[in-house]
Order: structure tokens, then C-alpha cells, then sequence
């Protein structure tokens, strides 16, 4: 069991967007939900990564919204922020197998890494964070779709689950820091916070 942080949106907040006609499920910083429903999820990322991962025959998505802790015990090639990114990206790929998914016709689309946190970037946390997913996708065999990675704006992505789209909405002006105070909440809480045990991966 991994201690200290809910890393699933077991009750995300759900309200209906008109511009889409559609429901829309909001996943906050720590968090991953995975549906069959004919529903969007939707996140905004600063310094954080998300993995849009769907099942392309299946009809089951679902999307996560992460970051790699760093301190100075994360040096060296087996570190605390490898295993906490490996984590965040086995338990959303279990659950899509759980609802259904095969690991064979999965595909990703993966978002954030931006620099936009200043206190983290002397850390270069987005860049970790950007570097780590697509080299844990690779190294997987899930293919990697599209991506929109890096750069010095927030972002705030709409995933389609039943149909792969995504709609992505670069956010240079933020009118207030709430979602830089949530990922700078969220990243002290990953600096005090261990992990305990392991995922295994279906295959």
C-alpha cells in the first residue's frame, strides 16, 4: 500500500461543461480515473505530467496527473522519484486492464512538464517529469500518440476517452495561483511522504 497520498480520484468532481455537452470528471494533482462512461476527464498542469491512456478497441480511458519528488536522495539510476513516477503509471495501466483494457492495444498521449513553478525550477522538475514519462512509455511498449511536453505555460487538457481526442488549452496568463499553490502544496507533501510496497503490472 502506498501511504500518505490518495492516488485515486475515488469521487472526482463531476459537472457538466455546455460548451462540450458533455459530463466532465476533474482530476486534482495525486490523482487517476479510469471509465468506460462516455465521459471527460479534464486536469490542469503546471510542472505536473498526464498520461491520457486509452484502449483502442476496448472503449476504456484513462488519465492521471503526477509528479516526480525531488530531493536529494532521488540521485542514481534506481531513485525515490523513478519508483514514485513508476507508481503513478502501473496503478492507472492496472485499473485499465481491471475495466477491461489490454496492454497490447493500449496508446498514450502524455501533457505538462512546463515551467511555471519558480521555486522548482533550479530542480528542473518539469523537464524530470517530461523525460520520465516518455522514457517509461517507451521502455513499456505503449505507443506514444502525441504529446505536448515542456515550455514555460500551464496547460489544461480535455481527454475523450472513447475516442482518443484531446483538446489542449496553453494558459500563459493565470489570473490567480491556485493551480501553482495546489502543485506547490502537492510537491511538499511528496517530499515527506514514503512509499511502501509495490504494483505489479498485468501483462
Amino acid at each position: 500500500m502506498w501511504n500518505g497520498i490518495n492516488a485515486e480520484a475515488t469521487e472526482p468532481s463531476v459537472y457538466f461543461d455546455a460548451r462540450l455537452n458533455a459530463e466532465v470528471a476533474k482530476i486534482f494533482p495525486g490523482q487517476y480515473f479510469v471509465t468506460e462512461r462516455d465521459i471527460v476527464l479534464a486536469t490542469v498542469l503546471g510542472s505536473c505530467v498526464a498520461a491520457c491512456i486509452r484502449d483502442t478497441t476496448a472503449r476504456v480511458g484513462g488519465m492521471n496527473h503526477f509528479l516526480l519528488p525531488q530531493t536529494a536522495s532521488d540521485l542514481g539510476p534506481a531513485n525515490r522519484s523513478a519508483r514514485y513516477g513508476t507508481y503513478a503509471m502501473e496503478v492507472l495501466i492496472n485499473r485499465l486492464i481491471r475495466h477491461g483494457a489490454r496492454k497490447q492495444t493500449l496508446e498514450a498521449k502524455v501533457f505538462g512538464g512546463g515551467s511555471v513553478m519558480r521555486d522548482l525550477r533550479s530542480s528542473a522538475v518539469g523537464e524530470a517529469n517530461a523525460s520520465f514519462i516518455v522514457d517509461y512509455l517507451s521502455k513499456e511498449g505503449i505507443p506514444l500518440a502525441a504529446q505536448d511536453l515542456l515550455d514555460e505555460c500551464a496547460r489544461k487538457i480535455y481527454f475523450f476517452p472513447a475516442s482518443g481526442r484531446v483538446l489542449v488549452k496553453k494558459l500563459r496568463q493565470l489570473h490567480n495561483d491556485t493551480v501553482l499553490a495546489r502543485e506547490r502544496d502537492y510537491s511538499r507533501q511528496l517530499a515527506t511522504t514514503e512509499l511502501s510496497g509495490t504494483v505489479e503490472l498485468f501483462k
